[in-house]
């Protein structure tokens, strides 16, 4: 981990369940190896984002959105009970199962996780309940304010030079890549989203996927 004191403050939002945002958060811990930024980790939801739109979604993806409120609530309660700095080894132990080990999205995955990282396993009481939501849903807003609804997980924020939209931050959603960028490849990738995040006016680059995330 780089010295905050010299590093430049990255923000990064992310839904855990997502395995695109998994991918793009693989590359952010690249980045912190070959380049002098420090990560900050929070909460956004997926389920909360399509809560108004659920009827115009796919089965599979409505099966999902279903599956994906139990896991921020659990992020959020953590991060509520035991600090911030429980999120980024949360979301590593979660990711893992889910991602690589393609374990289901369910409590026993989630008590699992907790026990992985040395968090208590009744933390997974949360993801039954409300009452870690008002927190969830601020945390969402905070992060998806910065990029608009259009978008998805993840959001990243850094300072800017007076062109973002929130105290001067640069915020992006993605980038969406996969498999996820090593070594100096990564910093280069980073070099050059700050470059086109921090274009005046520049709003969208994209092309059609022709892989699924690949996790290596």
């Amino acid at each position: 981990m780089n010295d905050s004191r010299t590093s430049t403050p990255v923000d990064f939002w992310f839904d855990p369940v997502c395995p695109w945002t998994w991918l793009t958060s693989r590359w952010m811990l690249e980045v912190e190896k070959v380049r002098p930024v420090t990560t900050t980790w929070h909460v956004m939801s997926l389920a909360v984002l399509n809560e108004g739109r659920l009827d115009t979604l796919p089965e599979r993806i409505r099966v999902l959105m279903g599956e994906a409120w139990a896991p921020v609530r659990v992020m959020t309660a953590a991060s509520q009970v035991h600090g911030p700095d429980v999120l980024e080894p949360l979301y590593t132990a979660l990711g893992t199962r889910f991602h690589l080990q393609q374990q289901p999205r369910t409590r026993t995955t989630i008590e699992a996780a907790l026990r992985d990282v040395g968090l208590p396993v009744d933390l997974a009481d949360a993801g039954d309940t409300e009452a870690y939501d008002e927190a969830l849903r601020a945390s969402h807003q905070k992060g998806i304010a910065l990029v608009g609804e259009e978008v998805g997980s993840p959001v990243i924020a850094v300072p800017g030079p007076g062109g973002g939209t929130d105290a001067g931050q640069v915020a992006f959603f993605g980038p969406v890549v996969s498999p996820a960028p090593k070594g100096e490849q990564a910093g280069r990738l980073w070099d050059a989203t700050l470059v086109v995040a921090s274009t005046p006016g520049f709003y969208e680059i994209k092309r059609s996927r022709t892989v699924g995330p690949l996790f290596d």
